[in-house]
């Protein structure tokens, strides 16, 4: 999987970008930023490493601002190292909330929430792109297809949610189920079975109840402003990069990045690297971007989203253990 990957990356960096736009007059473009470009792109990349936090401290009451930035940074960091796509990411985050006190079921209801929020946005932003790009008198028959895959997914997400919390009793057997098979995985490589079952998933979904009842709309917002914060930092590297609104409107653009965000969700190369470059700048020199500035603005914007948390998060991953040590109490 990791020799794939990297031929995908090393293909994709070393053939299809250079064929959209040769890497030299990519740099011309890059080099002839202004300085308020570049106060531009540092205030929107800070804006959105700020953003990372606060769905994490809505999810898991009692973590604080710094907590959860050193915990979505190290998390967000893996999966741009390993393969895998969000796994490795909740794996560190789980593992390190637990070793500073916060209770099991709480960390774990926290993970499952912003995971499936994350999810939601993810899926959701296409058909929203379609949506805005029909009022405008836009069309896109590939955006129409995500769109499509992306209400399927939400519907199923939202009916699955619903049907495993739909009561105690359908809770329980989910937990029994899932219990079985994770034992029977386990009894394969010789470790004993869980020791939770359907009375886990019981108290789990009561937890879950009381916190979405409470904070939905906290955990909402700020899931969106996170997202959108990405949204920012792509759209300010493009118009830095020279592509006017009459070449590439506002809209296109949140419909070129709505689908590579989806794109780059799936576990192919780890954190989308290859995928994310090559189909960005593709659907942005369809929607009309020039072919340098649609380069220079995708390499930019990965730059910025991918360096700065990969550099954060191999910091926090350093120093995460002289955090105070907290109790949680779970949900309040």
């Amino acid at each position: 999987m990791l020799v794939l990957a990297l031929a995908v990356v090393a293909a994709v960096y070393a053939f299809a970008l250079p064929t959209i736009a040769d890497y030299s007059d990519v740099w011309r473009v890059v080099s002839a930023l202004s300085w308020a470009n570049l106060l531009a792109l540092a205030g929107a990349t800070g804006l959105n490493v700020a953003t990372f936090a606060p769905p994490w401290m809505v999810a898991l009451p009692g973590l604080g601002f710094r907590q959860a930035l050193v915990v979505t940074q190290a998390s967000t960091a893996s999966t741009y190292l390993a393969p895998g796509g969000a796994a490795p990411g909740l794996a560190v985050s789980f593992a390190i909330l637990r070793a500073w006190g916060f209770r099991r079921r709480a960390v774990a209801l926290a993970v499952a929430l912003t995971g499936l929020w994350n999810q939601l946005v993810i899926f959701g932003f296409p058909p929203l792109a379609l949506a805005l790009l029909a009022l405008s008198g836009g069309t896109s028959p590939i955006l129409e297809s995500f769109a499509a895959v992306g209400l399927v997914v939400v519907a199923g997400l939202v009916a699955l949610f619903a049907l495993a919390f739909a009561s105690e009793r359908a809770a329980a057997q989910a937990g029994k189920l899932a219990a079985s098979g994770v034992s029977w995985v386990l009894g394969l490589v010789r470790r004993p079975p869980v020791s939770w079952g359907g009375g886990s998933f019981v108290r789990f979904r009561r937890e879950a109840i009381g916190l979405i009842r409470r904070r939905w709309h906290l955990l909402t917002l700020a899931t969106l402003a996170g997202h959108l914060s990405v949204f920012l930092v792509f759209l300010v590297c493009l118009r830095g990069a020279g592509a006017s609104p009459a070449e590439t409107s506002g809209v296109e653009a949140f419909a070129a990045w709505s689908i590579v965000r989806l794109l780059g969700s799936l576990p192919i190369t780890p954190g989308g690297l290859g995928i994310v470059e090559l189909g960005l700048t593709s659907l942005l020199v369809g929607f009309g971007a020039e072919q340098a500035e649609a380069v220079a603005a995708t390499l930019l914007y990965r730059f910025l989203t991918v360096v700065p948390t990969l550099l954060l998060g191999l910091a926090a991953a350093a120093t995460w253990r002289r955090q105070r040590t907290v109790t949680s109490t779970g949900v309040d």
